[in-house]
């Protein structure tokens, strides 16, 4: 399953073009992500919002903003101006969440539905628990230089 979740900052503003097709609105924007280690690079993408999410990236979405992005990675390869072809990751959004003063709706935005909540159990009496925190342990460990955990 490919289901990938970043927190990012907006570098440019979505632009929107429409397929020539059905004319479906496609939005592009390219952010950046903090690398996995204090002296890591920032990483940066493309994100690529479709339907109605091109429309909410391009009317809520402004340069600077910090959002959580949720969709799917994929790499594509692209021949540069010299004529060397490189591979360049770009992200699919399926989900859309605003961070910090400008989450302006609690709700985030999404192309389906939002699911159907359950009515609240008795245990809803019980006292409010803290808001889970967010683990962070490295995700890649740590190896002696020329160490490598990928046989290939």
């Amino acid at each position: 399953m490919n289901h990938c979740l970043l927190e990012v900052e907006v570098l440019e503003a979505p632009q929107v073009r429409y397929t020539q097709d059905n004319q479906t609105p496609v939005a592009e924007m390219a952010v950046q992500f903090d690398g996995l280690r204090p002296d890591d690079p920032a990483g940066q993408i493309k994100v690529v919002g479709w339907g109605s999410l091109a429309q909410d990236l391009q009317n809520r979405v402004q340069v600077g903003q910090r959002l959580m992005v949720e969709g799917r990675l994929r790499m594509n390869t692209v021949t540069r101006q010299d004529g060397v072809k490189e591979k360049r990751a770009e992200f699919t959004l399926s989900r859309l969440h605003p961070l910090g003063a400008q989450a302006a709706s609690p709700a985030p935005t999404t192309a389906a539905p939002a699911p159907v909540r359950q009515a609240p159990s008795r245990a809803a009496s019980a006292p409010a628990q803290q808001p889970p925190t967010w683990n962070t342990s490295p995700l890649v460990p740590d190896l002696p230089d020329g160490d490598d955990e990928i046989p290939f």
